[in-house]
C-alpha cells in the first residue's frame, strides 16, 4: 500500500503539542514521570524526556508523528532500528507503552488521533552546533553513512514505499512547487537555474542509479558523536528515521556530504573526505559518480525552497527559522562549483579513470601533422620563463612585486624571440603573503610573450567556434583550444586549415593558449592546488598545440612524504599528519610547492628572517673564496669573536670557543665546567631541553623527548623542579625563593651533588616549556648557591638569545645574571650549522690540560661570516627593537584572546618568544593536549605554522623570526580567534 504522498498536500505543519502535554503522554502511555523539553523538527514533535529521580537517571525521545503519515510507515521505522540494532548499529529502540505496543496514539486538540512513540534516547552531542569540521571528522560522518547504506541493502518491509519531499528523486518537482516561497526575485530565478541545470545532468544517468533502502537523512545533526580528548566530535550513532525509504542509494551519500558544507566555508570540495569514506564501505558505480553532485545541489536547493515554505506556513518553528541560513551555504556551496570539476575531482578522490570518452580524439586526428600554433616558436629561439615556488630568478623577494612575470618575460625577450610560461607551474607570483584561502596558483594555460603582431595559425583542420574580444575559440580533435591575447582575422564558424591564419598577437604581446576536453566547458585559468589534479584532466597541456614538450603531472606531497619515510628514521620528527611540502622562505614566510604561504610561527633558526639577500650573497661569496678550518689563520674567526664578546651580558664573558651547533655548545659547556672545577656532577631542571650528544642528552629530562628521561639519566646528573609558577609547585608571591629552596634540599642530600658540584645548567628562559619566564631573583638565588659550593653556571641560551626577548640580547641579562658559561646556536647562523660558547678566559685556558680543541666545521671561514650576516643584520634592521615592538602587541592581542576563551590557560613569555598555554580546565589546569595538536593542523589549513611545546606537548609555541611584522602577528592571532571559536 503507498504511504504518504508530498505532493497530495501542500505542507506539513507540525502537530499541535505542549511540554506539558509530552509529561501527560509519557505518564499515561508509558507510565513514565518525567519532564519534558522540546528538540527541534521540522515537521514532527520531539520532545526529550528526562526521568524523575526515583525512576533511574533514563532519558528518552517522545515522538508526536505527523498524523499524515500512516501506521505502516512508522512500524516500517520502528523495526529498522531493531534491523541495524541487532547488526551492531547504534541507532534509539522503541519502548513499549503500559498496553505492550510500541505504537500509541493521543487525541490532539482538534480531536485528530495523533501517532504516538517514545525511543531510548543516544547520549552524546551531534555535530549540527560544531563550527568547522576537520577532515577526520568529515570521514567519519561518510563512513557511518556508507555503514548504514550497506546494512539497509538487506532490509525490506512494508512502509517503504513513500512519496517524500526528501527523496531526491523528487527533488526537481519539490523545488519547481515551493519555489515560489523564495522571497527575493532573482534568487528564486537563479536556484531554478541551477536546479534546472542538475536535473538534467542528473536525467543522463538517473535510470541506472541503484535503488534500496535509504535512511535518507544521515545529516550532521542526526548522528550522535563520541567526543575525542582532541575536541573532535566522532559520529558513531544515527538517529530520526523519519525519512526511511525507498531511494537512490547514491542519494544517501549525497544528503550526508551535503550537510558537510556549511562548516567548511570557502571549500566545497571539503566533502570529498565524506565521499571517500563511504565509497571505501559502498563502492560507488560510475554512473553514480556522475550524479552524485548534482544530487548535492539539489538537496541543497530542496532545502531552502523547503525551509522557505516552512518558517511561512509554520511560523512559530524554530528549529527551521534557525536552520535556514545554514541550508542556505549548503546549496551555495555546492552550487559554486560546475559539474565538470566536481565530477573529476570526485573521480580523482576515489582513485577512479576520467569518464569514458571525457578526452578521446578521432584517430585521424592523432595521425594529423600538427603545426605550431604560433610560428616564432618554430625555429627554436625561446626561453622557458620560470614563475615557480623554486625559481632562481625570483629571489630576494622579486615574486611579490606586481610586475615581476612581465619583467621576467622582458628580460627574456631580450635574448630570443619569444618567452614562453608553461603550463602547469604553481606561480609563486600570484602568492598573496597572508591568506587563510588557499590561492589560485596553477596555471591551466600556456602563456607566450612575443612581439605585438606575431602571426597566429591554425595548428590543424579546425573549427572557429567563437570570436570575442581578444580572444579566439578553436574546435579541433575533439578537443577546443581558448586563445586569449590575439587580434582575430576571422568570423566565427570559419573552417581552417593547418597553417591557417587566425589572426596576430594583440599589442598586449602576451598570448594564451587552454586546451579544454571538450566544447562548452568554463575552467578558470588558474586553480588551487587541492583542485589542480581535477582540473588537469579537463584543461590539459596543450603543449601539443603549441609544439613544446608536455610539462610535468601535477607534484603530490604525499610522494615526497613516501620517499622520506623510506630512507629516514622514524624517529626524525616531522610536522604534521599531512605536510605541505616546503621549499621556498621568504622573510616571516614559508611557501609550499603550491604556492601557499604560510606565517612561520615557529622557526626560531631563522632569526633574521628566510632567505635574506644580504646573508645569501655574504655566505655565497665567501664560498665562492675559501671554506677551509680553523687551525688556518684567517680575519673573519677573529672578527666574529670579537663580535660575540662585544655583545656579552657581562666584561668578564670576553672568551669564545666557536662550534657547530646547540648540542655541541652545550656537550662543550659541560666538559669545561668538570675540568675547571676537577668535580662531576650537574644540576639541570626537570623539563628540560638541551640536545642530542651524550653529555647534553644526558641534562636534557623532557618526557616528550625521552619518555624515560627521568629513569634514564647518569648517575652524575641531579634533577631539580622547573620554576613554573604557572604550574609547578610553588606559585604567587615567594615561588623563587621556595625553588631556591627545593635546590637547597636537593644540596643538602646524602646522595645529592654536594661536594662534587660541578655545574648548573638552565634556560634563562625556560624554553622547552613553551617560553615559560622563571619568577623574579629565581636565578640570581640558584647562581649564588651553586658558586658557593664551588660549581659553575651555565646559561643554555641556544633558543632565548640573540635579541629574541626584545628588552635584552641575551636572556640571562634579562634575568638579571651573569653566567659563568653561556651557549648560543640556532640564531647565531640563520639554518648555517653554527654556534659557540661564551666564558671566562680562565675556564676557557682549562682546556689544555686535556689536549687541543677543534671543531671541524666550528669556526670555518663560512660559518664565520654567516655569523658575521646575522649580527649585521640584527644590528642594522633593529630586529631586537621589532622583537620587541611586535612582541608587545603579539601579547596585548594574545591578552584579549584570552579573556574570550577559557581553552587559553595563560600565555607564557616575552618578546618573540611567547607561549599559549591550553587547558581543559583553569581550575585544574589540566593539559589539553589532543586540543593543541589539532588546533595546529587547523591553523595549518589557514594559512600560518604553529606547533606544540613542552612535555604535555599543550603550548603552542611562538618563536618566528625577528623579522615578524605586525601585520603578520595580527594575522596569528586572527586566525587562532577564528580556530577557538568555530573549532578545529
Amino acid at each position: 500500500m503507498p504511504g504518504f504522498d508530498f505532493f497530495s498536500g501542500q505542507g506539513l505543519v507540525r502537530p499541535d503539542i505542549t511540554a506539558a502535554d509530552a509529561e501527560s503522554m509519557v505518564a499515561l502511555l508509558f507510565g513514565i514521570e518525567g519532564t519534558a523539553r522540546e528538540l527541534g523538527s521540522q515537521q514532527d514533535r520531539n520532545f526529550l524526556i528526562s526521568a524523575r529521580p526515583g525512576d533511574g537517571a533514563r532519558r528518552h525521545v517522545l515522538k508526536v508523528d505527523n498524523p499524515a503519515f500512516s501506521a505502516t510507515e512508522l512500524a516500517a521505522q520502528d523495526a529498522v532500528m531493531e534491523f541495524l540494532a541487532a547488526r551492531g548499529m547504534r541507532v534509539p529502540q522503541p519502548v513499549r507503552g503500559v498496553d505492550g505496543s510500541s505504537r500509541q496514539q493521543w487525541r490532539g486538540t482538534d480531536a485528530s488521533l495523533l501517532p504516538v512513540r517514545l525511543l531510548t534516547f543516544l547520549e552524546g552531542p551531534s555535530l549540527e552546533s560544531q563550527g568547522h569540521l576537520a577532515p577526520p571528522v568529515v570521514r567519519a560522518l561518510g563512513r557511518l553513512s556508507g555503514t548504514t547504506a550497506l546494512h539497509l541493502q538487506g532490509f525490506a518491509a512494508d512502509g517503504l514505499d513513500r512519496t517524500l519531499q526528501w527523496d531526491l528523486r523528487n527533488a526537481k518537482a519539490v523545488i519547481d512547487l515551493l519555489v515560489h516561497w523564495v522571497p527575493a526575485e532573482d534568487t528564486r530565478a537563479q536556484l531554478t537555474a541551477i536546479a534546472d541545470s542538475a536535473a538534467a545532468r542528473l536525467a543522463t544517468v538517473a535510470s541506472a542509479l541503484r535503488l534500496q533502502t535509504i535512511h535518507g537523512d544521515i545529516t550532521d545533526d542526526n548522528v550522535i558523536c563520541a567526543v575525542l580528548p582532541n575536541g573532535h566530535h566522532i559520529p558513531e550513532g544515527v538517529i530520526d528515521f523519519g525519512d526511511l525509504g525507498t531511494g537512490w542509494l547514491v542519494a544517501e551519500l549525497a544528503v550526508t556530504a551535503a550537510s558537510v558544507l556549511h562548516h567548511v566555508q570557502g571549500n566545497p570540495l571539503a566533502a570529498l573526505d565524506a565521499i571517500v569514506a563511504f565509497d571505501e564501505v559502498v563502492p560507488l558505480t560510475d554512473d553514480e559518480i556522475v550524479a552524485l553532485w548534482p544530487l548535492i545541489v539539489l538537496r541543497g536547493a530542496v532545502l531552502v525552497a523547503s525551509g522557505e515554505q516552512q518558517v511561512r506556513i509554520d511560523a512559530d518553528n524554530d528549529y527551521a527559522r534557525h536552520r535556514m541560513d545554514a541550508e542556505w551555504r549548503v546549496f551555495a556551496a555546492a552550487s559554486a562549483i560546475g559539474w565538470e570539476e566536481a565530477e573529476a575531482a570526485i573521480r580523482q578522490g576515489l582513485g577512479r579513470p576520467p569518464r569514458a570518452g571525457a578526452e578521446r580524439r578521432p584517430a585521424e586526428a592523432e595521425a594529423e601533422t600538427v603545426l605550431p600554433l604560433i610560428p616564432a616558436l618554430a625555429g627554436g629561439d625561446y626561453e622557458m620563463l620560470d614563475f615557480s615556488v623554486t625559481s632562481p630568478a625570483l629571489a630576494d623577494g622579486l615574486w611579490q612585486a606586481p610586475d615581476a612575470e612581465w619583467r621576467l618575460a622582458q628580460a627574456a625577450l631580450a635574448r630570443h624571440s619569444v618567452a614562453v610560461a608553461p603550463y602547469g607551474q604553481f606561480r609563486l607570483t600570484r602568492t598573496p603573503p597572508l591568506s587563510r584561502r588557499e590561492p589560485d596558483t596553477f596555471a591551466l594555460f600556456t602563456e607566450v610573450f612575443l612581439p605585438a603582431g606575431s602571426a597566429i595559425v591554425a595548428p590543424a583542420r579546425a573549427t572557429v567556434t567563437a570570436v570575442g574580444g581578444d580572444t579566439l575559440v578553436l574546435t579541433l580533435a575533439g578537443s577546443e583550444l581558448r586563445i586569449g591575447g590575439i587580434t582575430p582575422c576571422l568570423a566565427p564558424g570559419a573552417a581552417v586549415a593547418a597553417g591557417q591564419a587566425l589572426g596576430v598577437a594583440s599589442p598586449s604581446g602576451r598570448v594564451t593558449v587552454q586546451q579544454l576536453a571538450h566544447g562548452g566547458l568554463h575552467a578558470p585559468l588558474f586553480t588551487q592546488g587541492s583542485r589542480a589534479a581535477a582540473w588537469a584532466t579537463l584543461a590539459p597541456d596543450p603543449a601539443r598545440w603549441l609544439g613544446l614538450a608536455p610539462q610535468a603531472s601535477v607534484v603530490d606531497p604525499a610522494v615526497e612524504l613516501a620517499r622520506r619515510g623510506a630512507v629516514m628514521a622514524a624517529a626524525q620528527e616531522k610536522y604534521y599528519e599531512r605536510p605541505p611540502q616546503i621549499e621556498r622562505g621568504w622573510r616571516e614566510l614559508l611557501i609550499d610547492t603550491r604556492g601557499r604561504s604560510y606565517v612561520d610561527m615557529v622557526n626560531n633558526v631563522a632569526v633574521i628572517g628566510h632567505s635574506h639577500p644580504r646573508f645569501g650573497r655574504a655566505v655565497s661569496a665567501q664560498l665562492a673564496l675559501l671554506n677551509t678550518n680553523s687551525r688556518f689563520l684567517y680575519s673573519a674567526l677573529a672578527d666574529l669573536c670579537e663580535r660575540i664578546v662585544a655583545t656579552s651580558p657581562d666584561p668578564s664573558l670576553d672568551t669564545v670557543l666557536l662550534v657547530n651547533s646547540g648540542s655541541e655548545a652545550v656537550d662543550l659547556a659541560l666538559r669545561l665546567a668538570r675540568i675547571h672545577t676537577g668535580r662531576n656532577n650537574v644540576v639541570a631542571l626537570r623539563e628540560g631541553y638541551h640536545g642530542w650528544t651524550m653529555a647534553s642528552d644526558a641534562v636534557s629530562t623532557s618526557a616528550f623527548d625521552n619518555p624515560h628521561a627521568a629513569a634514564s639519566r647518569p648517575g652524575w646528573v641531579h634533577i631539580v623542579d622547573a620554576p613554573n609558577v604557572y604550574r609547578g609547585r610553588h606559585r604567587g608571591a615567594g615561588a623563587a625563593e621556595a625553588y631556591a629552596a627545593d635546590l637547597a634540599r636537593l644540596m643538602d642530600e646524602a646522595a645529592g651533588p654536594g661536594a662534587d658540584l660541578a655545574a648548573f645548567i638552565s634556560e634563562p628562559v625556560l624554553g622547552n616549556a613553551g617560553g615559560v619566564m622563571p619568577p623574579a631573583g629565581y636565578l640570581a638565588l640558584v647562581y649564588e648557591q651553586i658558586r658557593a659550593r664551588g660549581g659553575l653556571c651555565i646559561a643554555d641560551e641556544v633558543q632565548v638569545g640573540y635579541g629574541r626577548l626584545g628588552s635584552h640580547f641575551w636572556g640571562s641579562a634579562q634575568q638579571g645574571v651573569v653566567p659563568d658559561i653561556l651557549t648560543v646556536a640556532k640564531a647565531m647562523g640563520n639554518g648555517y650549522p653554527l654556534g659557540a660558547v661564551l666564558t671566562r678566559r680562565d675556564v676557557a685556558e682549562s682546556l689544555a690540560g686535556e689536549g687541543n680543541f677543534f671543531s671541524s666545521a666550528g669556526g670555518s671561514p663560512v660559518g664565520c661570516v654567516a655569523g658575521l650576516a646575522v649580527l649585521d643584520v640584527i644590528r642594522d634592521e633593529s630586529l631586537q627593537q621589532n622583537a620587541d615592538s611586535v612582541g608587545r602587541h603579539l601579547s596585548g592581542r594574545l591578552a584579549e584572546l584570552t579573556e574570550r576563551h577559557p581553552l587559553i590557560g595563560t600565555v607564557h613569555g616575552l618578546g618573540l618568544y611567547q607561549g599559549v598555554e591550553l587547558v581543559r580546565d583553569r581550575d585544574t589546569r589540566e593539559p589539553a593536549t589532543s586540543e593543541t595538536a589539532a588546533i595546529c593542523e587547523r591553523m595549518l589549513e589557514l594559512g600560518v605554522i604553529v606547533q606544540p611545546a613542552s612535555e604535555r606537548q599543550n603550548v603552542l609555541k611562538i618563536k618566528p623570526p625577528l623579522c615578524l611584522s605586525r601585520e603578520s602577528a595580527d594575522f596569528f592571532v586572527d586566525c587562532l580567534d577564528e580556530v577557538l571559536s568555530e573549532g578545529w
